[in-house]
């Protein structure tokens, strides 16, 4: 009896990953259609007269002026869709773990509808949007509605089984490296297509409504609700002090609101979650800025132009599809401490051979052990920070740590950007690299305490 409800469970399981997967897949899809037509978006609103694009443009005059960036098309592109892409962090940071908590209250499928009609609404205006007024209304829409990805981990560590969660959280991943593998290309290819030249965005615009409409339909058709009627959480504190722990960012770095329950963790998974939030929030501040500013090196260095830089992208993305699928869904749960360690010591040298990089052997072997780090790091801690709270609080939980991720990725690429001009890429890249040891400092603590 025992045997067959736990193959009824894994097979249970086993259909949610699936479901999560295709689901968030669609929406990534519908995401990173834009991604390599930003600069040329940019290109056509500079063009027009637009105050909303006239002040930002003279927050990036002035951000320039400072760092000491040359006036150049490639980096103002660069540093204005830095810009944007804060400003959508930033946002993710404030609705994360709001939508993460409510999922505890209502459920998870009915907040992924939710996001998801947002996210469909944002791709809508960014189809109509004739000024940069309506596209910035587009960026923050789909930046406030984006909980998707905190929503779909919840999900994931709803399964009762670790060694599903953890395959789910590297599936998470696997869905990440192919819609950004594969997402830029098909918009790429649509705005080539396009019959009218001054409106080349319109025809992805419209492929990104099509994918979140086929999300929503996937979703409403084939996702159960994973949080069980009895599990709905429920607060001991009043409405504002709640809203406050989700968006304070103190509370948020020590998971105050997951402690405002009837079932508290305890103290020692609370210095586990709070251990694992910092780790998260350090890899992902270093990595993301580091990430944001090798667009710099490969032009600066290599005169990548937007093909080649689109070649680097997709040789990093199949990379990262592969050791996910292949090896960290694999993983076992007891060994995924040590395999992020692993992960992270990998990156230090990742970051070392890009910064002396002065021929593409080298440059791509750095890439494929970025790569490697890229692929295990984030389900590896998603999967681990899964395990903490009751099932009332996993929605709070991910979307905690999702905010953190947000935060992190807001405030990275401005500092190293600032680091790269001011200092010089291998400088930036070598000291970069070094701060490396501070997640792994952290995790060194979360281990001790645990022998102790």
């Amino acid at each position: 009896m025992a045997v067959e409800k736990k193959h009824l469970e894994d097979g249970h399981s086993t259909r949610i990953i699936r479901v999560v997967f295709l689901a968030l897949l669609l929406d990534l899809l519908g995401f990173t259609l834009i991604l390599p037509l930003l600069p040329s978006i940019l290109d056509h609103y500079s063009q027009k007269e637009d105050v909303v694009y006239q002040s930002l443009q003279s927050i990036v005059d002035w951000f320039r002026g400072a760092v000491g960036v040359p006036m150049e098309t490639k980096y103002n592109n660069v540093l204005f869709g830095g810009l944007i892409g804060s400003l959508y962090s930033l946002l993710q940071f404030l609705s994360s773990p709001v939508f993460g908590a409510a999922s505890d209250h209502h459920g998870r499928r009915p907040l992924l509808l939710l996001t998801t009609v947002g996210v469909m609404i944002s791709y809508i205006l960014w189809a109509v949007s004739r000024s940069f007024s309506v596209f910035l209304l587009s960026r923050v829409v789909g930046g406030v509605c984006k909980g998707s990805v905190s929503l779909c981990a919840a999900i994931i560590a709803d399964l009762p089984c670790p060694k599903a969660r953890n395959k789910g959280m590297a599936m998470i991943g696997v869905a990440f490296s192919l819609g950004f593998t594969l997402g830029p290309i098909m918009g790429a290819y649509f705005a080539l297509r396009s019959a009218d030249a001054e409106l080349f965005y319109q025809g992805p615009a419209l492929l990104a409504v099509l994918f979140s409409i086929a999300d929503l339909m996937f979703i409403l058709l084939m996702l159960p609700e994973t949080l069980h009627k009895d599990s709905k959480g429920s607060s001991d504190s009043s409405g504002v002090q709640v809203v406050g722990d989700l968006l304070n960012p103190v509370a948020l770095f020590n998971f105050s609101a997951v402690t405002r329950t009837k079932e508290p963790p305890s103290k020692q998974q609370m210095h586990s979650l709070k251990v694992l939030g910092l780790v998260y929030f350090a890899y992902l501040f270093f990595f993301s800025g580091l990430e944001f500013t090798l667009s710099f090196l490969t032009h600066q260095r290599f005169q990548f132009s937007s093909m080649q830089q689109g070649k680097m992208y997709f040789f990093i993305g199949i990379a990262m599809a592969a050791f996910q699928g292949g090896y960290a869904r694999r993983i076992k749960p007891s060994w995924q401490i040590q395999t992020v360690r692993m992960a992270i010591l990998s990156i230090i040298p990742a970051f070392l051979l890009i910064a002396v990089a002065w021929n593409l052997v080298v440059l791509y072997g750095g890439l494929f052990l970025y790569s490697f780090a890229a692929a295990i790091v984030v389900p590896c801690l998603s999967a681990q920070v899964s395990g903490h709270g009751t099932a009332s609080q996993k929605g709070t939980v991910m979307g905690i740590l999702r905010s953190l991720g947000a935060l992190a990725r807001a405030l990275g690429p401005v500092v190293a950007s600032s680091v790269y001009w001011l200092a010089g890429a291998e400088t930036c890249f070598v000291v970069s690299s070094a701060f490396f040891t501070v997640p792994l400092l952290l995790l060194g603590c979360l281990e001790r305490r645990k022998e102790d």
